[in-house]
């Protein structure tokens, strides 16, 4: 099976996933600069869920590059994370619409984590099939940032359980992972360029 179907499938479903969070945004009811800011929370939960979104297009258009052959687990791991990243508009609507509340919070930490899980099985899922996909095994190596980024979800998950100073924690742990993964996976573009894969 040739991956170029899952590929167009992703990306559709993920484009999908970014409109349904730009039309989540409503037009303020009045004509000043202070309706604009009322809405801050809303626009500030938009932004960082279409750079999560952004991010996992990204890496998986990298991912894509490794993979030379596609089974049926590979469909399913995929549909898996897009199933998860698929909940991102209603995580952050609901984080935007509520002001950042600590259950709301919760709730984004764990729908990061999910999608951060499910990434990470379907790249153990493409390793299985076989030498064929050998790229993608070079490249892995440690994982250091990707074990990092599940220690600050499962942070972002349980802080606001402290009150309104771990809302802001959790805020933290989320936006600092965005921030370390907005430059696409260097251990699988070292691997397509030749330079190994070894390391974090």
């Amino acid at each position: 099976m040739t991956k170029g179907r899952l590929e167009a499938f992703s990306d559709g479903v993920l484009a999908i996933i970014i409109t349904i969070m730009v039309l989540e945004l409503k037009v303020p009811g009045g004509h000043e600069w202070s309706d604009v800011t009322r809405l801050w929370p809303k626009l500030l939960a938009y932004v960082l869920s279409f750079v999560y979104v952004g991010i996992y297009w990204n890496n998986h258009h990298h991912l894509m590059h490794t993979v030379q052959r596609v089974t049926g687990g590979v469909l399913w791991a995929n549909l898996h994370l897009l199933f998860w990243l698929s909940l991102f508009p209603f995580a952050s609507g609901w984080a935007g619409e509520s002001h950042f509340a600590p259950q709301a919070m919760t709730l984004s930490g764990a729908v990061a984590l999910m999608a951060a899980l499910a990434y990470t099985v379907l790249v153990r899922t493409i390793i299985r099939v076989g030498e064929v996909n050998h790229l993608l095994a070079d490249a892995i190596g440690s994982d250091l940032k990707g074990n990092v980024s599940l220690v600050a979800y499962v942070m972002a998950i349980l802080a606001p359980l402290a009150g309104s100073v771990g809302v802001w924690l959790s805020g933290a742990a989320l936006i600092g992972v965005a921030l370390m993964w907005l430059v696409p996976d260097r251990r699988i573009e070292r691997v397509l360029q030749g330079g190994g894969g070894h390391g974090a």
